[in-house]
Formats: structure tokens, C-alpha cells, sequence
């Protein structure tokens, strides 16, 4: 650090000074004798200088170090900045080595974060394409032995195949979207039921080819929400529910309502899960027991789905009995704040 930017930065202690040296100057040719008066002046001022400069220069050579240090570790490319940082000298330089704490720690988190969720984005990403070669793996063979088979019976195949491949798509489409949510949804008055039979027509196949049943109360009821958002929230509960309810079981939709909310209920009787993943089925790539056991899963269904549920201002719930049952539950709480999301 240079000398002049040092006084430069003392500037108010030498405003003070010369305020207080003109008032002493004043004070002195008003109360001292004529004959010693300038003379008394001379001497006080330059005492009072000699003072002050010393109290400069000593506060310079006092600071110039941490300065200099401060000065070198800025041009240098040391990493570990903090780390290298010289002990602050006063309280000032304390709390600005505090707050530069606080920051970098601060950095490192988001850092970190990031971090994590490229990997996070990495792993799904590995795992979609795992999932998504299988329908494409089981394609080709279909088309390697298709000697002796019919046509019909290749494109049903083909379109069981290509349902797979469809959804998987929508859901890393839906997956992408998720941070930008906000700009693409509206919020409105939609018919639960009309949602809840597009999805099982979406699935209609497969309700077929397993001969799971499904119920469904007849009343039109509404909600309010997104109808293109709740339709892959229930698109990704019903495909759970029939991924892990065996042949010849069944689904029902039952809707309740109370003082405080609308609630959907979907109910499946198939394998239901394990105590020990009940708290954990809606954590990003979680796929238990469960989804290890019975097919590979990027385990991105129920926490795209829960995501999204907050995300509109509802809420989602599940309950289940190991080889019974699981119920999941979205919960439309009412109120008037919608439009406010």
C-alpha cells in the first residue's frame, strides 16, 4: 500500500486535526499574552504536527504489512484464499474477514449443490437410457424372430414397446421442465373425472393384458388445478399402480371432500411397500425394495409427481400395507390463493 493512498484514506482524522488546531490557534490569540503569542502559536502547531505525523507514519508501517499481504494474495493465484488471508489487525478488518467467511461459505454450498444436482441429472439420465434401450433391445428382437408370426400379433408388440418408449420420453420431458414450472401452467376449474379417464384409456392396454379392474364414483367432480400437469401426476400414479399390481387385480378412484379440501384417492391391491420405504418413496432416484425387485426404475415417477403436486398448491400422500395395498393420495386443499401461485 502506498503512503499517499494511507493518508488518503486518514482524510477525516486530518479534518478533525486541523478543526481542533484552528480552534486551539483561536483559542491562544484571544486568551495569551501579545508579546509570546506567535511564538506559543509556532511551537504548539508544529508540536501537535510532529504528534500526528508520527501517529501517521507509525499507523502506515503498523498496517503496510497487512496491506502488502493482502495486496499479493489478490494478484497471486492462490486458491485457498481465505486460508492464506493475514490475521486482521483491528475489529474493522475482523468483521470483514467474518463476513467474507460467511460468504465463501455461502459460494461453497451453491457450489456443492450444483454439483449434486448434475449428478443427480447424470445418474438419471444413465438410468433413462438403460430403461429406455429395453423397449428399443425387445424391438429389435421382435423384428429378428417375426418369421413365424402373424401381423397383428408384431404390432401389438410393437405398440406395447412404443407405449414404454413414449412414457419414459414424457417423463424426462416433464423432468426438464420442472425448474421453469412456473411459466407454463394455469390454474383453473377442471373436471377430475375427464383427467382421471384419459389416463386409464392412456393405459387401456395394459388394464387389458393384466385384467386389473377399476373403479371410479360416477358424480362429476371438479378441482382446481392444471389439467396438462395433474394429467402426468395421475399418468405416473396409475402406472406405479399397475407396474406393481399383479394379473387380475384392480384400481379405485374414490373421491372425498371436506370443509378443507378435495382429496383423490388411488387405491391399487397389488404388492404394496415395505415399511421401511414408506418415508422414502418420493425422494429423487429412490426406487426400494420394491422397484428393485420387480423391474429397474429410474425411480423419478413419484418425485416428478410430488414435485409438481407442491408445486401447484396441492399436496400428496401415500399409504401402504406390504402385500395388500398402496394408496396414494393428492389433496386439493380449498382456497382462494390459487391464482396467487
Amino acid at each position: 500500500m502506498k503512503f499517499l493512498k494511507y493518508v488518503e484514506d486518514k482524510r477525516y482524522f486530518l479534518i478533525l486535526f486541523i478543526i481542533m488546531m484552528s480552534f486551539v490557534t483561536l483559542m491562544m490569540m484571544v486568551s495569551s499574552n501579545k508579546e509570546q503569542l506567535v511564538g506559543n502559536i509556532i511551537y504548539t502547531n508544529l508540536g501537535c504536527i510532529f504528534l500526528a505525523s508520527i501517529y501517521i507514519i507509525t499507523g502506515y508501517f503498523y498496517h503496510n504489512s497487512f496491506y502488502k499481504q493482502l495486496n499479493e494474495l489478490i494478484n497471486s493465484d492462490e486458491k485457498e484464499i481465505l486460508e492464506a488471508a493475514p490475521q486482521p489487525q483491528n475489529y474493522e478488518q475482523e468483521l470483514y474477514m467474518e463476513l467474507l467467511k460467511k460468504v465463501h461459505s455461502s459460494y461453497m454450498d451453491d457450489i456443492e449443490k450444483l454439483y449434486n444436482e448434475k449428478k443427480e441429472h447424470q445418474d438419471f439420465i444413465m438410468s433413462w437410457i438403460h430403461e429406455v434401450k429395453l423397449p428399443i433391445t425387445a424391438s429389435f428382437m421382435l423384428m429378428r424372430n417375426s418369421a413365424d408370426k402373424t401381423v397383428d400379433y408384431l404390432v401389438d408388440k410393437f405398440e406395447d414397446e412404443l407405449h414404454k418408449i413414449e412414457n419414459y420420453v414424457e417423463q424426462a420431458l416433464y423432468y426438464s421442465r420442472i425448474d421453469s414450472f412456473s411459466k407454463d401452467y394455469f390454474i383453473t376449474e377442471i373436471s377430475l373425472n375427464k383427467v382421471i379417464r384419459e389416463s386409464i384409456k392412456k393405459h387401456s392396454k395394459l388394464f387389458i393384458n393384466k385384467r386389473i379392474t377399476f373403479t371410479i364414483w360416477d358424480e362429476e367432480q371438479f378441482v382446481q388445478s392444471d389439467s396438462k400437469w395433474l394429467s402426468f401426476i395421475i399418468d405416473q400414479i396409475i402406472s406405479n399402480s399397475l407396474k406393481y399390481t399383479n394379473d387380475g387385480g384392480s384400481i379405485s378412484f374414490i373421491f372425498e371432500e371436506d370443509s378443507k379440501e378435495k382429496l383423490l384417492r388411488i387405491k391399487d391391491t397389488g404388492i404394496g411397500i415395505k415399511p421401511e420405504d414408506i418415508n422414502r418413496v418420493f425422494e429423487k432416484g429412490f426406487t426400494g425394495s420394491t422397484g428393485r425387485n420387480y423391474s429397474k426404475s429410474t425411480g423419478m415417477g413419484l418425485y416428478l409427481a410430488k414435485q409438481m403436486v407442491l408445486k401447484l398448491g396441492h399436496n400428496i400422500s401415500i399409504q401402504s400395507e406390504e402385500g395388500k395395498y398402496t394408496m396414494v393420495n393428492i389433496h386439493f386443499p380449498k382456497s382462494d390463493n390459487y391464482y396467487l401461485l
